[in-house]
């Protein structure tokens, strides 16, 4: 596992991190984000949907769930902050995820155990009103 931490004073600025990142995600990546309300895993999605879906809105998932981007490869855009692992089955999930896209799923932590154990961890820490700690956790090399 490695591990990379960055700064951001704001939205903007977590968007670029994200765009830097995504460059180098591959079919099947899954990125797997926590932290609170506001911290920025919206922006962060946009950011790398900058990418990976050029011209494509992206917003929250938070009443539709999952939002799909049209990219050279799919990418899919899950927010979990109302369901659990048990609700998985009935949105289609392995469905989805036979698609072989990119993934990404806000409020991971409430899918403990159901997600792939490959891909990325990103964790946002609200440091000051608009400044964020990211810290990117890359789980069995290789696969990103």
């Amino acid at each position: 596992m490695s591990v990379q931490i960055f700064h951001s004073n704001g939205p903007v600025c977590t968007e670029q991190i994200a765009a830097q990142l995504a460059a180098s995600f591959v079919p099947g990546t899954l990125v797997a984000m926590r932290g609170g309300l506001g911290a920025g895993k919206t922006a962060f999605v946009r950011g790398a949907c900058r990418v990976l879906a050029p011209g494509e809105r992206v917003t929250s998932p938070s009443y539709a769930i999952i939002n799909r981007y049209d990219g050279p490869v799919p990418v899919y855009h899950m927010d979990a902050y109302r369901i659990g692992s048990e609700d998985l089955i009935g949105i289609g999930w392995e469905d989805l995820l036979a698609e072989n896209a990119i993934y990404f799923v806000e409020w991971s932590e409430n899918l403990e155990g159901a997600l792939p154990s490959h891909g990325l961890t990103v964790t946002f820490e609200v440091t000051g009103e608009n400044d964020r700690r990211i810290t990117v956790e890359r789980r069995e090399e290789g696969v990103c």
